[in-house]
């Protein structure tokens, strides 16, 4: 029996509600959204001083290179000319300069050079050209329209502090992104998820306790908090800025080592596509302390999960063993979001009350969405003067209590 013709819209009004969450590009309304804040596009130990890569950032190929001063610059990914990729050109000072014709840019986009067309004065050809800021091994760039603002939101006075490690990493999944920031709101796929395979220091830490869960919009985005009762309480918090930036902390690598902080951006580079770039921070201790939490990242830090996809999905290969930090989360991770597709069939869910920080966040950003396409002001985020974020609180239940 067919439908009725109500249920029919009804059912494709959903999906295109959900669809608006999924994109990125320019000139869809998510993709306009998000290129109103600084998004990190590429580690900065991946490019040198006169080198140039290729990028897909918000459904955008873009050109990021080094100027000889050292200082990173974002343009177009193609020359205005014949449309020949600019990654493949020479840099000559702050510019770069196309291998095919040497129509020459600056790290504006603007077109300074085009030595075949013998241009009197400055040529009226610009590609596009964003602001660049790089913080903490990351390199950010700001896609909006009008002036850049302050560098603030993404910043964490964890990683701020004097003696405060750091090391960025960066890892491509073959997924949504809207899928990632998901995961970041979903505490329950911890008591799950991270018991996988088997249990590393996180995993250890949180337990299979379910937490009862609750939800606070602050001046950054959401405070989650997640209780897990039983023979002791813990409370874990964990603060999310809008509109893709997890902030949590984990175990260390040794039962005495300092807890390690973890910023995480789930950055668009289609709309099947995303890049996951991380801060992890520690408190410096020991030379020793200090070495080993270091040479771990330098062994495991390029572990990429969508790379082991067939060994984790079909013959249960997991990561190596000594690996408990990036390669255990990521897989576990990865085999929990990937599974849902590349796209997740969000209509076909059947969500439940565990599920209250996904609807949480999706309700967000429609509202961020609705305030948009009415031509009002989007609610202004800014970065939280006092982080809650803390090893979870553990406390011994009274007698009777």
């Amino acid at each position: 029996m067919s439908q009725p013709a109500s249920a029919n819209n009804a059912s494709n009004d959903r999906i295109e509600q959900f669809k608006l969450l999924t994109q990125c590009a320019p000139g869809t309304e998510m993709g306009k959204l998000l290129r109103k804040f600084w998004h990190p596009v590429a580690l900065s130990r991946s490019l040198e001083a006169g080198q140039a890569k290729s990028l897909r950032i918000l459904g955008e190929d873009l050109t990021l290179y080094r100027g000889a001063s050292g200082k990173a610059h974002l343009i177009g990914g193609r020359c205005a000319h014949r449309r020949s990729v600019l990654n493949t050109g020479k840099i000559i000072g702050e510019e770069i300069r196309c291998h095919y014709h040497g129509w020459q840019y600056n790290g504006t986009g603007q077109c300074t050079r085009r030595p075949a067309e013998k241009d009197p004065g400055l040529p009226n050809v610009r590609i596009a050209g964003y602001p660049v800021h790089e913080y903490f091994g990351l390199v950010f760039a700001w896609m909006g329209e009008g002036p850049a603002p302050e560098f603030d939101l993404p910043r964490r006075a964890a990683f701020e502090k004097p003696g405060a490690l750091v090391v960025a990493l960066e890892e491509h999944w073959d997924c949504n992104w809207f899928q990632q920031i998901e995961n970041s709101l979903d505490a329950v796929h911890v008591s799950f998820a991270h018991q996988g395979f088997w249990v590393g220091p996180f995993g250890e830490a949180v337990s299979e306790d379910i937490p009862d869960l609750s939800y606070a919009e602050t001046d950054a985005g959401l405070e989650q908090t997640a209780l897990r009762p039983g023979a002791t309480v813990s409370v874990r918090k964990s603060n999310w800025n809008f509109p893709n930036n997890n902030y949590i902390n984990v175990p260390g690598l040794t039962k005495d080592a300092p807890w390690i902080d973890i910023s995480v951006f789930a950055v668009p580079n289609d709309d099947e596509n995303g890049t996951r770039f991380f801060l992890w921070s520690t408190q410096s201790t020991t030379p020793e302390a200090d070495r080993h939490f270091l040479d771990h990242f330098a062994k495991f830090g390029d572990y990429q999960a969508p790379a082991h996809h067939d060994e984790l999905f079909h013959k249960r290969i997991y990561p190596d063993p000594e690996d408990i930090l990036v390669g255990l989360t990521f897989a576990q991770d990865y085999v929990a979001v990937r599974g849902q597709g590349r796209i997740a069939d969000r209509e076909d869910e059947l969500l439940g009350i565990s599920d209250m920080g996904i609807v949480t966040l999706r309700r967000l950003f429609w509202r961020e969405l609705g305030l948009q396409r009415e031509g009002k002001p989007t609610k202004q985020w800014k970065r939280l003067a006092v982080s809650t974020v803390a090893p979870p609180e553990k406390k011994k239940e009274t007698a009777g209590a």
